[in-house]
């Protein structure tokens, strides 16, 4: 795995950037009841939108950047991602579900590592899947966020909300204390009752990569 996305990375534009979001504000929580907040995030969250992105993907000093939609279907875990790159190449459409992640198209390039549907089927879910901990999740509470951990398949997620409207800031997933990988979630947007993160950061910290995403347009 490390190898391919080293391989992935590596033929494309060298240069490092991030796209910078504003920081989630510190407001204290320690009057909020998390139970509210929790059933609150999950009522203005949209079940089933599609979302115009522009997306970076960055391994070391190598990058990749583009600009597609994202169809979510979070109730049935299913998605379609086109992108295509400032020149208007297509790079990849990728779908999935409960069954796995089809590859419809994938520029030849990238596929010579490795699987790239699979990756990018990950990234997908580590996203937009499972944002909500369950009932059961134990609740660490601080001054300015509210933290939910649960196991997750061999490890632990832990979801942290913050800011003033106490919306989810991170979701981070641990095996033996260590962490793997991490969403944070930035600016969110309002449309029709719903709510959407303008920014999202991931971060792979086992294969060293990161995605970054701004949200364009909300076509839900």
């Amino acid at each position: 795995m490390k190898q391919f996305v080293s391989g992935f990375f590596i033929v494309f534009i060298a240069g490092c950037s991030s796209i910078p979001f504003q920081e989630t504000a510190r407001v204290s929580l320690e009057s909020a009841d998390p139970q509210i907040i929790l059933e609150r995030f999950r009522n203005n969250s949209p079940e089933n939108f599609r979302l115009l992105t522009t997306v970076v993907f960055e391994y070391n000093l190598d990058k990749l950047s583009g600009i597609g939609y994202v169809d979510i279907n979070t109730r049935e875990k299913a998605f379609t991602v086109v992108c295509i790159n400032a020149m208007g190449v297509k790079l990849f459409e990728v779908s999935g579900g409960k069954d796995g992640t089809v590859s419809h198209f994938t520029l030849e390039e990238l596929n010579k590592k490795g699987d790239f549907a699979a990756v990018i089927g990950e990234d997908i879910k580590r996203i937009y899947f499972d944002s909500v901990p369950s009932s059961g999740a134990t609740i660490n509470r601080k001054k300015f966020k509210i933290i939910f951990n649960q196991p997750y398949g061999p490890g632990i997620m832990e979801y942290v909300f913050a800011g003033t409207d106490g919306n989810m800031a991170e979701k981070k997933y641990y095996e033996d204390n260590i962490l793997i990988w991490q969403v944070s979630f930035y600016e969110y947007r309002q449309k029709d009752g719903k709510i959407y993160p303008g920014g999202i950061i991931l971060n792979n910290y086992k294969y060293g990569y990161s995605l970054t995403v701004r949200l364009k347009e909300i076509q839900a």
